[in-house]
């Protein structure tokens, strides 16, 4: 084994593997991916092989495998840093775009991405993380406000388009929203595509969305579901109302994002936007 010494904290594997913690303790639980051992006090230290079994997943996600295949490799190759695959090469170069502000890099990269891989392995294996990372450049004070928003930015745009027709078919239909003040809507983007790969139909309403828009377009389709997306705790106001004027309907009506609370007549939503969108099919 290249390092077995297991020093790190499940934050430290997180910074340093660009996967969140939430989505690190589902890899562990359900495909067994990393062997963490345990203090005395019961904190969970990672070695140097988990950090090198995360990377390669994540690079193995990104060249379309599903996870479990993808774990089971992972976990079968030897120490050592294997070929950097193209798909990898094309997140970097993403990454590196995004925090320069480069426009036509940024776009080459992604279509580079989506041509090598599924959509599904992009989100899972690419954006999810890398959107992760920026998050915590940001709060670190190493990315700036406006690569931050540059970032959202073109990466919203370029997911929007995938979901071109993501509304056709004849599965279960979501209607997706954001309370009225919540403007962050890109991992409400994210769920609408993982949900819409499920067989789902999705009417999405975006950020920013009024009580009274959301209770009328409920009437008009009558739903399956109602997936709030809420990133600050502060807009879930705009969620208790809503769901006051749903009052009688067989809709059920989820909440999920980083603010997320469970509000009266809503069920919560946990984990990734990919794990938020099995939940919802389950």
């Amino acid at each position: 084994m290249a390092d077995a010494r297991a020093d790190l904290r499940i934050g430290e594997l997180a910074r340093r593997t660009g996967v969140a913690t939430e989505l690190l303790r589902a890899w562990e639980r359900r495909y067994g991916l990393l062997s963490p051992e345990r203090t005395s006090s019961g904190y969970r230290l990672y070695s140097e092989d988990d950090v090198r079994c995360v990377r390669r997943m994540r690079e193995l996600l990104a060249g379309g495998l599903s996870a479990a295949e993808a774990a089971r490799q992972a976990l079968a190759e030897p120490a050592g840093e294997p070929d950097v695959p193209a798909p990898a090469r094309a997140s970097a170069e993403l990454r590196r775009a995004l925090e320069a502000l480069d426009d036509g890099a940024a776009h080459a990269a992604l279509d580079r991405l989506l041509a090598d891989c599924s959509p599904q392995a992009v989100l899972a294996g690419i954006v999810l993380p890398l959107l992760h990372e920026l998050g915590a450049g940001w709060e670190r004070g190493e990315i700036t406000v406006a690569q931050e928003h540059f970032a959202s930015n073109l990466l919203r745009g370029r997911l929007l388009g995938l979901a071109r027709g993501w509304d056709r078919g004849s599965g279960p239909r979501a209607v997706l929203a954001c309370p009225p003040g919540e403007r962050h809507d890109l991992g409400l983007v994210i769920f609408g595509l993982a949900l819409r790969d499920l067989g789902w139909r999705i009417t999405f309403l975006g950020a920013d969305t009024p009580p009274e828009t959301i209770v009328e377009t409920m009437r008009r389709l009558e739903p399956d579901a109602l997936v709030f997306a809420v990133a600050d705790r502060a807009w879930l106001g705009g969620v208790t109302e809503t769901v006051a004027g749903l009052e009688g309907a067989a809709t059920t009506v989820w909440v999920g994002g980083a603010g997320a609370h469970e509000v009266a007549g809503t069920r919560l939503l946990g984990g990734s936007p990919l794990e938020a969108a099995e939940q919802v099919a389950r």
